[in-house]
């Protein structure tokens, strides 16, 4: 696809550079891009907090009764809240603000070649709700019993009834927060798909449209075409915890596996809600560092929506063992492994672009490589739990946790630190240093799977999760298993160090990294071809118009002919 700048930006508002305050530039900004960076770096913030408690409570697995350093002793209490709000944390305030909203609101405009969002206050008010979301939350820490400790699935009785919740007023607490943040995603969602359908620069047809975009306006869908159940049963779950009603009450005519079926109608969707636009960041880096373009973009894109399609089919496989219908659990278990199909096709595709083609192993490389494998072991392994015989012994094990792990980590960490090191020199005009970078890479990836795989072992043992001393269960307390849990936990806190590297390598290169100039990867979609950093209004007093010439599919190993450095005209 070439590119020529030749449509005047007849967009209001955009032609302006008066000198702004900081309140206007930086905090009540309607600039998409500055509201990508409000989204990253808060997201970036709950990240250190998830990944704390992540930290507290695997030293009170691998150490029992011990203090834990620089936290304190954990109680019970506390152990059932880190977790639950790590989980929490780690889906709805890092994965969906990073992946779907800080990527989304940053490259949808400048990869369809318009100036912003088509609806900029819409935007600004949606990450201003965001904020308060996560101000909700962790203030639940703050009020009397401390912070929600009933899985982040939010089952009933625990979430519902006050007198088997440790955390009456927390839990409430944590449902605002979470309801806060899908009105902050519904309206970014509404903006990602009125953009991408209305706003491409003149000349690009839908296939032409980055699959990066094409996928975060699909995980935009999915989210809202699933979240409708989950706010109808938040809305009812408010109600039993604050005025007695009985929805999920067995005792009073309730029912507490209805909360299931509509959290899971949501939660297995939103799977590849955060799935999908990490797909798309991995395509965009394995062309450029492949230099090659995507194998079968029609087939991944169809493919995007049948797996969006069937991903509505699927969520009872979370309900193996909770008393449902066992002939419908033989139809959610050949659902589950239906859906494994698109999933393992595109992961193919992305194998298939990279065959042949000129490889180069820069960090954004190296982290898309290692989603692909990571990813997959994830894979594989849920199709253990996807049948429903071999899911009744595994369900709640440190076997889910492992797998659920395997899946998630490539999508949230993996996922994002692709995407921030492939267009940091867009986002910021500098160049990331290549070497802390790689040191970082591999002192995530290597300690991450010294964590799991050991998990996958005592899972198979039968460990269960939730647990918060393994020391009154003889049979899961033999000294090879907690030297497991050691072996984890040692992993984890090396992981967690590793991440300095990548806020130095992220301070320094912000400061004193090298000039990143227009287009330092030599990619060929249009972010590529304004100013590093894009000025406000992007492309200047002109957007681009995209044409067809005859450098449209250059030879990989002439570089020189790509479009940026070789146009026509």
């Amino acid at each position: 696809m070439a590119e020529s700048a030749a449509t005047p930006a007849e967009h209001e508002g955009h032609d302006e550079h008066h000198e702004q305050s900081f309140w206007s530039k930086y905090v009540f900004s309607t600039d998409h891009k500055m509201i990508a960076m409000q989204y990253m770096f808060t997201g970036m913030f709950m990240a250190l907090i998830g990944g704390f408690f992540a930290y507290a409570f695997r030293m009170q697995l691998a150490f029992p009764g011990m203090e834990v350093p620089g936290f304190g002793l954990v109680s019970p209490t506390d152990y059932n809240s880190l977790v639950t709000n790590h989980g929490t944390i780690m889906i709805f305030w890092v994965a969906m603000p990073v992946l779907i909203a800080a990527f989304g609101n940053y490259l949808i405009p400048l990869m369809l070649g318009c100036d912003d969002m088509v609806f900029p206050r819409l935007n600004r008010l949606s990450y201003q709700i965001f904020l308060l979301s996560a101000v909700v939350l962790l203030a639940s820490f703050f009020v009397e019993g401390g912070a929600f400790g009933g899985a982040w699935t939010a089952y009933p009785p625990l979430s519902s009834k006050a007198e088997y919740s440790l955390t009456p007023l927390g839990s409430s607490i944590w449902l605002v927060a979470v309801a806060l943040e899908f009105v902050a995603f519904l309206l970014g969602g509404i903006n990602f798909i009125t953009t991408a359908m209305n706003s491409r620069a003149p000349g690009m047809k839908m296939y032409d449209v980055p699959m990066v975009v094409w996928m975060i306006v699909v995980a935009s869908i999915l989210f809202m075409a699933s979240v409708g159940p989950l706010i109808a049963g938040a809305v009812m779950l408010f109600m039993d915890q604050n005025i007695g009603t009985a929805f999920f009450d067995p005792n009073r005519g309730g029912d507490p596996v209805l909360w299931q079926h509509l959290f899971w109608f949501f939660g297995h969707p939103e799977v590849y809600v955060v799935l999908l636009p990490a797909m798309g960041i991995v395509a965009e880096i394995i062309t450029v560092f492949s230099r090659k373009k995507l194998f079968a973009y029609k087939t991944v894109l169809y493919t995007v929506f049948g797996t969006g399609v069937l991903s509505f089919t699927v969520w009872a496989h979370h309900q193996f063992i909770a008393g449902i219908d066992p002939r419908m659990a033989n139809i959610f278990t050949v659902t589950t492994l239906l859906i494994s199909i698109p999933i393992a096709e595109m992961c193919f595709v992305y194998v298939a672009t990279l065959y042949g083609g000129s490889i180069t192993l820069s960090t954004p490389m190296l982290w898309a490589l290692a989603f692909l494998g990571e990813f997959l072991i994830g894979g594989v392994t849920g199709i253990f739990l996807g049948a429903s015989g071999a899911d009744i012994y595994f369900h709640d094990t440190y076997f889910v946790l492992a797998h659920f792990h395997y899946t998630f980590f490539p999508i949230a960490i993996i996922g994002t630190f692709a995407g921030v090191t492939y267009w940091f020199p867009k986002m910021f005009g500098r160049m990331m240093n290549e070497t802390l970078g790689k040191i970082h890479f591999w002192g995530t990836i290597i300690p991450f799977n010294f964590i799991f795989i050991p998990l996958f072992v005592l899972g198979a043992a039968g460990q269960h999760r939730r647990i918060y001393s393994y020391e009154h269960f003889p049979e899961l307390a033999l000294p090879w298993m907690q030297s497991l849990r050691e072996l984890a936990t040692i992993a984890l806190v090396i992981m967690l160090a590793f991440q300095v590297v990548f806020f130095i390598n992220f301070y320094i290169s912000l400061r004193r990294g090298k000039k990143a100039g227009k287009n330092p990867f030599k990619a060929n979609t249009l972010e590529w071809i304004t100013e590093s950093p894009p000025p406000h209004g992007n492309f200047g007093a002109e957007l681009p118009t995209v044409y067809r010439g005859p450098y449209e599919y250059s030879h990989p190993d002439r570089d020189e002919d790509y479009w940026p450095q070789n146009v026509p005209g």
